[in-house]
């Protein structure tokens, strides 16, 4: 118990600065509320939020995601700084009565070990990561590139002081405590519960142990109360800030983009962010929140490839930001405005059009911080209130506006892909049990449509009655939404809307992850509620009922996780229980599943070009898939399940000619039907890059020789005595002209498809005089389209300007005719190889960033 004379001082001292402590957190708090109103409803269901945020807490689960053994030293920290809470407290009430906890009792006796073990463990941990940051070769974590935009505390090395004051703060506090703890032991006995303190009590007399009992007290205590007043501008406010992170925790998926009221008639209408006050109030909280470990920036794909974007340093300049505004007064906190735009401090206008919206960075984060919907604010802002945003993406945008798609290709041209195939439209089939939703990039780019032809065939052999919405589906505007152009999302959103809930879908299948996404949730936000799962999802049930039977191949295959499909939406198991039946050698890549790394394509990146950096970020996944599958089996896959990925792997100049092939999980279950039904045979290594030309001959034959049939009652029709006998309700099903890749084939695939040439030549004249004299109940009956003839410039559809990344679209594989379309659309070059460096995008208004590096 203390004396008289320092219960007074402790209690003037304990009012002074806890007073000026929870005037700092006030306002802190208010910095915070200056954010706008969120989007997403932050504090409904109470209890259960409250529940998340003990347990994510207590567990410290988020933590141990990444670097475990970092991750355990901190939980030394964590756990001795949460019993401390009691410990400060029990301290505090032994210096004003004269109670003390004995270890007579098991309560005393587990309280005691306790709180002696971890203190040994809270010194520990402090020092090993002490060591790490700036003595170890891992202090390489903590640093910036060169290109990245540092706010100027930074470049003063606060980072770097604030990390040693609150070390040295944590290693005092702790150490105090355990000294006055060995102090007491060394008046009144060594305890065995205490082994800590015991072994300290040795260096203490009985003459001065009661003055170090005294300083333990005031140590202890005393540094607490002096660093409340610190504590709301430093990073170790994480220890509460995470906490209430956890509570008011944003529940839909990293893949829901925060719906905006677009309001345009308003006079100063709010669409984006560009000050601080402008985000919103959660994403403020996210910066003292964050812990500043840089995971973030590790598994971001524009930083670990060179670019000027780092999460970390985004979060890190908000908070220094917020500081420096608190230093110059509380203006801000009273409502007034900030005085920088964020492009002038927290990140270049460069490094917010470097994200690639994969959401690795919101996966990873240990207190799960919102970076990249922060970044689409800032695009948003800078689209729709700025106009200003890298000029290639006016061509996507000119082609969703005008043509209903980001290619800008007419939209009658919609359903040429399926040219030679069964493909009973909306109107033909007005109640399938499967809509297929094509997407933009399986409609018109001609890798993509490959496997638009392999699961539509794969869906014909399985005999599933579907359809698709063929010139009624427009661009979901995804690419739209990613790029901060909300107007144009959503005019294109209502309009899918409207179609949707007019044809009732029963099971939306998507074979583009980012259709799936916005179909399945984000259409959610404006009324549209449809059930859509991922083809390989729809794939993996059918070959579970038996519906579909395959054949193993000796192909060593390995598979990229696409972002909107893994991180964004979840599926991680379909794709490989589908890969797993066709090959005997399925073999993961280092980064997967959830720690999957983007190809480069997402955040409208693959309609712009990309940042200046080290690498490209398709080469930087390609590598890794290539030293994964090096030393395996002669013939190796890289299995896709996203037109945007196989695109961008398939082309990705690191690839250069031949390499790896690049297949959609469809494509490969397609080749695997058909071997074990003996219409294709496995070919040797040097022959296998013209399979898919193999697999088209022979699906066209056999198309031919079989027609499918549905189990509805929709059938395909191929005469007009059938047409004639079909029930007034549906309208016939027409086979279409045959899809043929320009690539050469081999002397036998010639003849059979000359042979299917000649059967359309007998059909062809039936089709069109049913086509010219049915028409039952209102409907239309399908007609045999039209082979895709290119136009050239000049034309009634206005050319749209190259698109660089479409320009490495071309295939090493056989290109389909529908390539030739390049005046009409973005042009598409010969290789991959020969694609040129791309030019670094310069914003109108940039920012040089500090020269200073952490």
């Amino acid at each position: 118990m203390l004396p008289l004379a320092q219960k007074i001082a402790f209690l003037v001292f304990a009012g002074i600065t806890g007073g000026l402590g929870a005037w700092g957190f006030y306002r802190l708090y208010r910095r915070i509320a200056r954010g706008r109103a969120d989007a997403d409803l932050r504090w409904d269901r109470v209890w259960v939020r409250v529940w998340y945020a003990l347990t994510t807490t207590l567990l410290q689960t988020r933590t141990f995601k990444k670097r475990p053994w970092i991750s355990f030293f901190h939980s030394f920290i964590f756990y001795g700084f949460t019993f401390y809470i009691l410990v400060n407290f029990v301290d505090a009430v032994e210096g004003y009565l004269p109670v003390s906890i004995s270890s007579g009792s098991w309560v005393g006796a587990a309280y005691n070990l306790a709180a002696d073990v971890l203190s040994l463990l809270v010194l520990v941990g402090v020092v090993a990561l002490v060591v790490r940051r700036f003595l170890l070769p891992s202090k390489r974590d903590f640093r910036f590139n060169e290109r990245t935009m540092l706010h100027e505390d930074v470049g003063r090395r606060y980072i770097s002081r604030d990390s040693l004051i609150v070390s040295a703060f944590i290693l005092f506090h702790v150490g105090s405590r355990a000294v006055g703890a060995g102090a007491k032991l060394a008046i009144e006995g060594r305890d065995r519960f205490q082994p800590f303190a015991s072994l300290l009590s040795h260096a203490f007399t009985p003459a001065n142990a009661e003055a170090w009992r005294f300083f333990g007290y005031w140590g202890a205590l005393g540094s607490v109360l002096l660093f409340l007043m610190y504590f709301p501008y430093t990073k170790h406010v994480h220890l509460f800030m995470a906490s209430t992170k956890y509570l008011v925790a944003r529940e839909a998926s990293s893949g829901v983009l925060p719906a905006l009221d677009v309001n345009l008639e308003t006079e100063e209408p709010k669409l984006g962010a560009k000050r601080l006050e402008d985000l919103g109030w959660p994403r403020l909280l996210d910066a003292y929140a964050c812990i500043q470990c840089n995971r973030c920036q590790d598994v971001c794909p524009a930083s670990a490839t060179g670019k000027s974007l780092s999460p970390a340093a985004f979060e890190i300049n908000k908070r220094m930001e917020l500081n420096s505004l608190a230093r110059a007064g509380v203006v801000f906190e009273k409502g007034g405005e900030s005085p920088r735009p964020l492009l002038q401090f927290a990140l270049s206008a460069e490094a917010a059009w470097a994200c690639t919206t994969c959401g690795a960075c919101m996966e990873v984060c240990p207190t799960q911080n919102e970076q990249m919907l922060d970044i689409i604010d800032i695009r948003r802002q800078q689209v729709m209130m700025e106009g200003e945003f890298p000029a290639q993406l006016q061509t996507a945008f000119r082609g969703m506006e005008r043509a209903s798609n980001p290619w800008g290709i007419g939209h009658e041209k919609r359903l040429e892909w399926a040219d030679g195939l069964v493909v009973p439209t909306i109107e033909e089939n007005p109640e399938p049990d499967v809509l297929y939703w094509v997407g933009c990039a399986a409609s018109y780019d001609p890798q993509s449509q490959k496997t638009a032809r392999a699961f539509v065939q794969l869906l014909t052999r399985a005999k599933v009655n579907f359809a698709v919405l063929g010139k009624k589906e427009c661009c979901t505007g995804d690419t739209a939404r990613r790029a901060g152009n909300e107007y144009l999302y959503r005019q294109l959103a209502d309009q899918n809307v409207a179609t949707l809930t007019t044809v009732r879908p029963k099971l939306i299948v998507a074979t583009c992850p980012h259709c799936m996404n916005t179909i399945g949730k984000e259409y959610r936000q404006i009324g549209g509620d449809f059930k859509v799962v991922h083809h390989t999802e729809y794939l993996e049930s059918l070959v579970a009922d038996g519906r579909l039977e395959v054949e193993a191949t000796e192909s060593s295959v390995t598979y990229h996780d696409p972002c909107y499909l893994g991180r964004h939406s979840g599926v991680y198991d379909a794709p490989r229980n589908v890969l797993k039946v066709l090959t005997n050698d399925f073999v993961e890549l280092e980064r997967k599943r959830e720690n999957s790394f983007c190809c480069g394509a997402g955040g409208a990146q693959f309609w712009k070009e990309e940042e200046a950096g080290d690498e490209r970020i398709s080469d930087n996944r390609y590598r890794e898939a290539e030293g994964r599958l090096a030393g395996h089996n002669e013939e190796k896959v890289l299995a896709v399940g996203c037109p945007f990925c196989k695109s961008m792997l398939e082309s990705t100049p690191g690839k250069g000619e031949g390499g790896i092939a690049v297949k959609d999980v469809a494509e490969l279950m397609l080749e695997s039907v058909l071997r074990r039904a003996g219409e294709i045979v496995a070919q040797s290594s040097a022959e296998s890059r013209g399979l898919a030309a193999a697999v088209e001959a022979s699906v066209e034959v056999v198309a031919r020789a079989k027609e499918p049939v549905f189990e509805s009652t929709v059938e395909p029709v191929a005469n007009a005595a059938a047409v004639a006998e079909m029930p007034e309700a549906a309208a016939p099903v027409v086979a279409r002209k045959k899809w043929t890749p320009k690539a050469a084939v081999s002397a036998t695939e010639s003849e059979a498809l000359i042979d299917v040439g000649v059967q359309e030549q007998k059909i062809e004249p039936e089709v069109n005089t049913v086509a010219a004299t049915e028409t039952r109940g209102g409907q239309v009956p399908a007609v045999v389209r039209k082979k895709w003839t290119p136009k050239v410039s000049g034309t009634s559809t206005e050319p749209i300007a190259s698109t660089p990344q479409i320009a490495e679209t071309a295939a090493v594989e056989a290109v389909p005719e529908v390539a030739a379309d390049v005046s009409s659309g973005p042009e598409l070059g010969d290789t991959a190889a020969s694609a040129p460096a791309r030019k670094k995008w310069e914003p109108k208004k940039s920012v040089k960033p500090p020269d200073s590096r952490e």
